[in-house]
């Protein structure tokens, strides 16, 4: 990197405006990105599954920090990347769960919803996955799979408010 002026970093947009021309500012970019290569280069696989189980586990605390009112199925796209990064086969993780592959199918592609026990395994599984990885909640399985319930159901209500509230009468209550 060559000299550069101290001026401060804009506050505002976070940019660095101690640069003088562009070029300067692309050959440091570059400069930067390949360094951050290199070190990629020389993570052990260990180290990789370390860093995408605790990118996973951030993932999923901001998605329960908010409301989705969308149609996605988070549980399962969850539940698919913590698969992906622990085994090279859905099969595998099926066997280690004692589940049929075929249920396991069903429920990352969103033709069934996950039973309490499936929930359960799961939840004992990333336990002691997370164990020497992060601090790890385990309910967090409960909770996403719930959190999505009540923001899918939030999400429909144009569809079953309606005929919901023309079933409810209000006869005998009144509020002053």
């Amino acid at each position: 990197m060559k000299n550069k002026t101290a001026k401060p970093i804009d506050p505002e947009f976070g940019l660095d405006s101690r640069y003088s021309s562009n070029l300067e500012k692309e050959t440091d970019s570059i400069a930067l990105m390949q360094a951050r290569l290199d070190r990629l280069k020389n993570l052990s696989k260990e180290q990789i599954i370390h860093a995408k189980l605790i990118q996973l586990k951030l993932k999923m605390e901001d998605y329960l920090s908010k409301p989705n009112y969308d149609n996605r199925n988070y549980f399962a796209e969850f539940l698919t990347k913590y698969i992906e990064i622990l085994y090279t086969k859905h099969l595998d993780f099926a066997k280690d769960l004692n589940i049929s592959p075929n249920y396991l199918s069903k429920i990352i592609n969103g033709y069934r919803e996950p039973k309490e026990e499936f929930i359960l395994k799961i939840m004992l599984h990333s336990g002691k996955i997370f164990e020497n990885v992060a601090s790890f909640q385990k309910r967090i399985w409960y909770q996403i799979y719930f959190h999505e319930k009540i923001c899918n159901t939030m999400a429909k209500q144009d569809s079953w408010r309606p005929l919901i509230e023309k079933q409810i009468k209000l006869t005998t209550l009144k509020v002053n």
